[in-house]
């Protein structure tokens, strides 16, 4: 007679019931935790917009002028020198110094890559004036005239490859009529947010359709190519027919990343 003294047992239902309970808690819990974060990076963008803004706004107040296009930036922070950096004050100084703008409200862009550039002295005059936290060098990235290096040209957003650019479309006053990805509209100086392209500003879709329409709908009035909140791909983050069709609502059967926002006429 063969005695088997290996006697095989498996899980009971019982035991394979608080195993599956277990791991449903886990998965639940690290859903919600991820529902949680991305609503408050989505809350994050609200609340940089108002900061910055509100910097722009308190820098315009106690200068006379907007950050980037002063004319006498260097008589208050010293002139730092390098490749297209002007000045007013005849002293250069390696710490902190700054570049003076042409004070016409319009924030150009540098003449070449690694240079001074009023739309990147912007960040770099709001900050030395302390109106914002972070320093910034005022030069674009070597690799091209609105390179934006985040953390080092420009801020960082709380949501993840999200960064702010400022630029602009010409004056306030001037209609610009669209393209494939941009609405036709009156742009002026533009406060934009997206995830960052590597060569250029932030233009890469970082928000979903529903994000969108949730922010815009808090901060302006909750329509895609319409108020002081418009988007940019107006073919995949909207319903849009056309660059001209401003009125269309928000794509919001797509729940993947289409968005970038563009904050107009910000002065």
């Amino acid at each position: 007679m063969t005695i088997n003294l290996y006697k095989r047992q498996g899980f009971s239902l019982v035991e394979l019931s608080i195993v599956l309970v277990i791991l449903g808690l886990l998965v639940g819990g690290i859903l919600a935790g991820q529902s949680l974060i991305r609503a408050s990076e989505l809350r994050a963008i609200t609340s940089e917009y108002s900061r910055y803004y509100t910097a722009i706004q308190s820098f315009k107040d106690k200068y006379f002028t907007i950050p980037g296009d002063m004319n006498n930036a260097t008589q208050f922070w010293g002139y730092s020198g390098g490749a297209g950096c002007t000045n007013s004050s005849g002293t250069a100084v390696a710490t902190p110094g700054t570049c003076d703008g042409n004070n016409d409200t319009i924030p150009a862009a540098p003449a070449a890559g690694g240079e001074a550039g009023e739309i990147f002295q912007f960040w770099r005059q709001l900050a030395l004036s302390g109106l914002i936290e972070g320093s910034y060098t005022g030069l674009a990235g070597a690799g091209g005239i609105t390179q934006c290096v985040v953390g080092t040209n420009c801020p960082a957003s709380k949501m993840g490859s999200g960064t702010w650019f400022w630029q602009t479309a010409g004056p306030g006053g001037t209609y610009y009529a669209g393209n494939a990805t941009l609405y036709g509209a009156y742009y002026g100086n533009i406060l934009s947010f997206g995830a960052n392209s590597g060569t250029s500003g932030p233009t890469g879709v970082i928000l979903k359709p529903e994000e969108a329409w949730n922010i815009d709908t808090k901060l302006d009035d909750g329509i895609p190519g319409n108020g002081k909140l418009i988007v940019r791909y107006w073919a995949t983050c909207a319903t849009a027919a056309n660059a001209a069709d401003i009125t269309a609502p928000y794509r919001l059967t797509d729940t993947t990343q289409q968005c970038t926002l563009m904050f107009l006429r910000q002065f």
